[in-house]
This record gives structure tokens, sequence and C-alpha cells, in this order.
């Protein structure tokens, strides 16, 4: 079957809403297929080209970001703590790795959700789920529930000016490595995990003042005063894609120009499916999440569909299988695509497997079995020969108590009421993320 755009509209779909106004719903595709693509199909291809890179152990993917982005919290500081984060754990794991690390964002898109349940139920009310801004209002009420296609219109307002600031920060100077001291955020500068920073920090600079000397300083070498933050999210609303799916004058490929990259979550992965037949055209660099029901016929069916030329950069594995489940499940399927010399990039998920409910009520996420879910996928890449090439975490850039555990940031099950305010699912914190980013280093050197 030839593709496009909206050949999707051909095939079953999950996890999508039922808009009552059909026509308004059609008026705001047109609306928005005319509207400036976010990002460029060369911005693209870099990306690509970067993650080949890791794959093949030169370079190293850091992806994290929201569960969710919300209209509510958007704002300067929220996007700004962010991306000092994603500074920090960047700095940490090039330092001790000594490899190019790839960063790309859960942000600037990242508003539709996947939900277990059609339903949510609260004291007997029986309401839609939220399905993310993009789509329904969080608020448990009828009216804010029901699915409204203007939200795809305040999404794509948002995700422009999200994308605006970002590159300001990327390139305006807060990415300078002489400011390197100044991306510890407050509330961690004074725990043992920004004392630790800080050491590393004062490293940095040493080095810099060295460089400064030889000539080489911000002035002379951009990479020293700039840096690149890719956006991704996942591709769940596929009436918001298609809209943003523009053909690419140079080279006559399609590409979705809501974000650099895609992915696909573990509930749309299905071989017969709308999200297959979306992303199989489009020629951005993708993902899929793999959990532990994937079969290996069914991954390399699915590897075969998304990436059919085999094309080293295009197809981003992203294991979420669980702490207690990866030993089991995962490298029968590592083996099979290493076996059958397949090209992806493999990276790990800790988060949507670990997700468990707190004695108060809670939703969250345990910082050990996060821990533990990526030491064990390190380990694993090492006793098969194959190349574990990053990590995809949910987290923020603010001081919320939202996972339990860690040595930096100690949350009991009856401190996660203090800041617990994630739109869908926990995040790690600043502290937890910062954390997780030196041991990830060790684990890195570890497996080499």
């Amino acid at each position: 079957m030839s593709w496009t755009p909206s050949s999707w509209r051909a095939f079953p779909i999950k996890q999508q809403p039922t808009y009552q106004d059909k026509e308004l719903l059609e008026k705001i595709e047109s609306e928005l297929s005319t509207y400036p693509p976010l990002i460029f199909a060369g911005e693209a291809r870099v990306l690509k080209e970067k993650l080949a890179a890791a794959g093949r152990g030169e370079a190293f993917l850091l992806q994290g970001g929201d569960c969710a982005e919300s209209f509510a919290d958007f704002n300067a500081k929220n996007i700004k703590n962010l991306f000092k984060l994603m500074l920090q754990m960047n700095m940490v794991l090039m330092y001790t790795t000594g490899k190019p690390i790839v960063k790309v964002g859960r942000i600037a898109g990242q508003f539709a959700k996947p939900r277990s349940s059609d339903f949510e139920e609260i004291d007997g009310v029986k309401l839609p789920s939220y399905r993310g801004d993009i789509i329904n209002g969080i608020e448990f009420t009828e009216e804010a529930r029901i699915p409204n296609p203007k939200n795809m219109l305040k999404a794509y307002n948002q995700s422009a000016s999200t994308m605006n600031l970002v590159r300001a920060f990327a390139r305006g100077g807060l990415a300078d490595l002489n400011k390197v001291h100044q991306w510890n955020l407050d509330f961690i500068k004074d725990n043992p995990l920004g004392k630790r920073y800080d050491e590393l920090s004062t490293k940095i600079d040493s080095s810099m003042k060295f460089m400064a000397a030889c000539g080489l300083n911000s002035d002379t070498m951009p990479q020293l005063h700039q840096t690149t933050l890719y956006t991704s999210h996942e591709a769940l609303l596929l009436n918001y894609e298609e809209a943003l799916t523009r053909e690419d004058t140079d080279t006559d490929e399609w590409y979705d120009c809501s974000a650099h990259m895609l992915w696909i979550g573990d509930r749309t992965r299905d071989l017969s499916e709308a999200h297959i037949e979306y992303f199989r055209g489009i020629s951005n660099p993708i993902g899929c999440k793999v959990g532990p029901s994937m079969e290996e016929d069914e991954l390399i069916e699915l590897i075969d569909a998304l990436n059919p030329n085999n094309e080293e950069g295009r197809l981003n594995l992203i294991v979420r299988m669980g702490a207690s489940k990866i030993r089991e499940y995962f490298p029968k399927l590592l083996k099979r695509v290493r076996d059958e010399g397949r090209n992806v990039v493999w990276s790990c998920d800790p988060m949507h497997g670990n997700i468990e409910k707190s004695s108060t009520g809670f939703k969250t996420r345990n910082f050990d079995n996060i821990l533990s879910e990526v030491e064990q996928f390190f380990a694993i890449h090492k006793e098969m020969g194959t190349i574990a090439a990053g990590i995809h975490m949910e987290m923020t850039g603010n001081d919320v108590t939202e996972c339990t555990g860690s040595t930096s940031s100690p949350i009991t099950d009856e401190g996660l009421a203090s800041r617990y305010h994630t739109q869908c699912d926990p995040r790690l914190n600043a502290s937890q993320a910062l954390e997780l980013s030196f041991m990830l280093s060790d684990a890195i050197t570890d497996s080499e």
C-alpha cells in the first residue's frame, strides 16, 4: 500500500479521543496544516546521524523531560530548570565517559498520554480519562473531560514558544562552559550531590583556563559557547501529527515537523494498526517502546516495518521492562536482533515498568528499582557484546516529591504529598536525576 500522511486513517487505531464536533475537528486540522513547521528536516537528519553514532558506541543518548507537559504550568522558569538539568547531566556523562552526549528533551510537544482505561471513577462518578492537555482537561468535571480539537492549536502555540526559548538558551550563552557552576539548581546546591557537581565544575573550570591560555575560548570556538537540545514526544494523537507533516523540498521525503524525534508507545505498536502505518512513512529518527509483552518475531517484524533499509540512527528501541522483569525478557530480544544484524539504537526507559502505588495512595516509582533496571540493562548489553546507547527518563528540573528513595532526595511514602505536581506519572526531581547521571556514568564505564 502506498503511503501518504493520511493513510493511517484507513487502519484500526487505539488510544484516540472521540471528538463530538467532527466539523470543528476538520477545521482545526486544516488550520494547523498551514502553520509553520516547528523543526526543519535538516535538523532531524543531523539528529539521525548523531543517533547512529550512539548506536555504534561513539556517543550517548540522554533523553528526558516531563511525563506530560501542561498548559497551566507553562512558564520560562520551568523550561529553564529542565534545560539546566539537562546541561548538568550532559556534563557529568560527557566528562566521565569522554563521549559526546546527544541531548533530546521530552519537551515542546509531549501533551498526549495513553491510558490503561477509557474511564476514571472517583466517589462513584465515572468520567472519560484524562488524555493530556492536547485532548482534554485534567479537572474531574464532565465539561473538562470532553475532547476539544481547539486544544491542538494551544499545544502548537505553546510548543512554538518553548522551542523559541530553548533555542535562545542553547545559542544565547546559557550553555557556555564558563558558566558550568551557574547550572547548579538552587535547591540542590547545599546537599552532597550539589557539592559533588561543584567539584566536577571546578575541574572543568581548570580545563577551560588551560584551553584559554592556548588561545581556545568561547569567542573562537562555538562548541564551548553553544549546544543543541533536540525535541521529542510520543506521537499519539495522529490528527495533530498529520497536520504538521511536511514534504522536504530538498529530498522529497516526508517529515513530521512537530518534533525532531517521535516515538510509538508500548500500547500502540500493533503492526496492523494506524501508528505503525503513520511512522513507516516519515523520515525523522523514530523510537518504539519495547515492553515485556514483546515477542521475538514481532520485534523483528516491527523493525523491518519501521526501518526497512536497516539504516543506522533511524530506529531507537526504548526498553521498558521493569526491574523485576528485564533479566527474564530482554536478553532473548537483544540476542535475536543482534544475530539478525538489525541496526537499532538501544536505550533504557527505567521509569514505565517500575510504577507502584504507595502506602499513602500515590502513584510513585522507587529510585532503587529505577537504578536496578539501568544497571541490569548495561550488564546485559556487556554480556551480549552489544551497545547500550542511551537512557530515557521522565524527570523535571523542579523540586517535586513524586519518586521515593535515593540518597540525594530521600522521599518517603509519607513525604509524597508535599510537592506531588505531575500531570500523570511520577517524575524524578532534579536531585534524583542528577544522582542517577553520576551512577549512570559509572555503569557506562564498567560496561566498556
